[in-house]
């Protein structure tokens, strides 16, 4: 009876991870498109888009070990 619960949990939890995987490329892309429409980008903004890329890629690789796919 307790291990039915684990399918159902890291399904949850992977449906949270994806999204929020899917929410930080969306920031990371938004940041990525500011710096390339801006004539002198600062350096706040560049480091801000490189800490959203490698939050992304971190849980990209994460999506990745968990074999996680759009499930319909």
């Amino acid at each position: 009876m307790l291990f039915r619960r684990k399918g159902w949990l890291r399904k949850e939890f992977d449906d949270k991870l994806f999204g929020k995987a899917n929410e930080l490329r969306d920031i990371w892309m938004n940041q990525k498109l500011l710096i390339e429409k801006s004539f002198d980008p600062s350096a706040e903004i560049m480091s801000q888009a490189k800490i959203s890329e490698a939050k992304y890629f971190f849980l990209f690789k994460e999506v990745k070990n968990r074999n996680i796919s759009i499930r319909k």
